[in-house]
C-alpha cells in the first residue's frame, strides 16, 4: 500500500459545463453524477440503445438528469447518436445555448459486437469503429471551435486495455479503442496552444458490457465507481495532456507508447537478413523513450544515421 499524500486542494468543477456521452447507464452515468456533484453543469447524452447499438430511447438519459436535478444540480438530456455528426452538432449547440460554453467532453459512448475475427462480419467491424472512433471524432470536432474560442477545454477519450494490448474476440473494439489514442495524440498537440488538454482513460470495470468477463468474487472490487477518480483528474483544469490513465479496482497506472533506442543498418541487399539477426537488439527496451510527437521517430533515425 502506498502512503496517502497530503491533499490540500479539491477537484472542483463549479461553473464548468460538461458533456458526457453514453451517460444513461454504467460508467457514463457515474461520470455525469460525479461531475455534477462537484459543481459542473452536465449534458447527459445517451442513445438509449442495446449493447450492440440497436434500438434507442431518451428515457435513460432523462433518468440520469432527474438524479442530478434531485440532488440540486443542473443537467440536460440528449438522445443523439454519436455516429450522426449533425445531431452531435445540435447537442453541443444545446449545451452552449443553455449555459454559454462547453468546458469538458467525456467521450464514453460505446457498443460491443464481439466475435473472433474469422467469424466477424465486416458490417459489425465498421459499426463498432463508427461508434467508438467516429463518435469520438464527431463530438470532439463539434466542441473544438468553441473550446478554441474560449481558450479552454478538456477532452477525455475512453480507450481500453483491448486497444492497448489486445483481447480475443474484439478485433473491432480494439482497433477502434487504440484509434482513439491516436486521435488524442494529435488533438493534444494541436490543442495545446489553445488551452485544450486531451487525454485518454482505460477503465477496467464491471458494467453491463463487461460484467460476464469477471469472476464473481472480484466484481464488487471492480465496480465502475473505482474508475471515476481517473476521469475527474483528466477532466479537471489541473489535468495533464497526452496522458493515458488506466484505472480499476482502486489501482491506477499510466500506459505509454514507447520508442526503443534502435540500431542503424544502412542500405543494402543484406539489410533484411541483418535486421532479422539483430531484432532482439532493435526491440530491447533499455533506454526507450516516449516521443513528444511522431516527428521524434524520424529524429531518432536521423540520430542513428549521424552516429555512424
Amino acid at each position: 500500500m502506498t502512503q496517502e499524500p497530503n491533499i490540500t486542494n479539491t477537484l472542483d468543477f463549479t461553473g464548468r459545463v460538461a458533456i458526457v456521452t453514453g451517460a444513461g447507464g454504467g460508467l457514463g452515468r457515474l461520470h455525469a453524477l460525479a461531475l455534477a456533484k462537484r459543481g459542473a453543469k452536465v449534458l447527459v447524452n445517451d442513445l438509449g440503445g442495446m449493447l450492440d447499438g440497436t434500438g434507442g430511447s431518451p428515457a435513460a438519459a432523462q433518468k440520469v438528469v432527474d438524479e442530478i436535478v434531485a440532488a440540486g444540480g443542473q443537467a440536460l438530456a440528449n438522445g443523439a447518436s454519436v455516429t450522426d455528426f449533425a445531431a452531435v452538432e445540435a447537442m453541443v449547440a444545446q449545451a452552449v445555448n443553455t449555459w454559454g460554453r462547453v468546458d469538458i467532453l467525456v467521450n464514453n459512448a460505446g457498443v460491443l459486437r464481439d466475435k473472433s475475427f474469422a467469424k466477424m462480419e465486416m458490417d459489425d467491424f465498421r459499426f463498432v469503429v463508427d461508434v467508438h472512433l467516429m463518435g469520438a471524432a464527431h463530438c470532439s470536432k463539434a466542441v473544438w471551435t468553441q473550446m478554441m474560442a474560449q481558450k479552454y477545454g478538456r477532452i477525455v477519450m475512453t480507450t481500453s486495455s483491448t486497444g492497448l494490448y489486445g483481447n480475443f474476440g474484439q478485433a473491432n473494439y480494439g482497433a477502434a479503442k487504440l484509434a482513439q489514442v491516436g486521435l488524442m495524440q494529435t488533438l493534444a498537440i494541436e490543442g495545446g496552444k489553445h488551452g485544450i488538454h486531451v487525454n485518454a482513460l482505460a477503465p477496467t470495470a464491471t458494467t453491463r458490457m463487461t460484467e460476464a468477463l469477471f469472476p464473481e468474487d472480484v466484481r464488487e472490487a471492480f465496480k465502475p465507481e473505482a474508475v471515476v477518480p481517473a476521469m475527474l483528474v483528466l477532466a479537471h483544469e489541473s489535468a495533464p495532456t497526452r496522458t493515458i490513465l488506466c484505472a480499476g479496482a482502486g489501482g491506477f497506472e499510466a500506459a505509454h507508447i514507447t520508442l526503443t533506442q534502435g540500431i542503424h543498418l544502412g542500405l543494402g541487399d543484406s539489410v533484411p537478413e541483418q535486421l532479422a539477426a539483430s531484432l532482439a537488439q532493435v526491440t530491447d527496451r533499455t533506454g526507450s523513450s516516449v516521443p513528444g510527437s511522431g516527428a521524434e521517430q524520424g529524429a531518432n533515425e536521423m540520430r542513428l544515421l549521424r552516429s555512424m
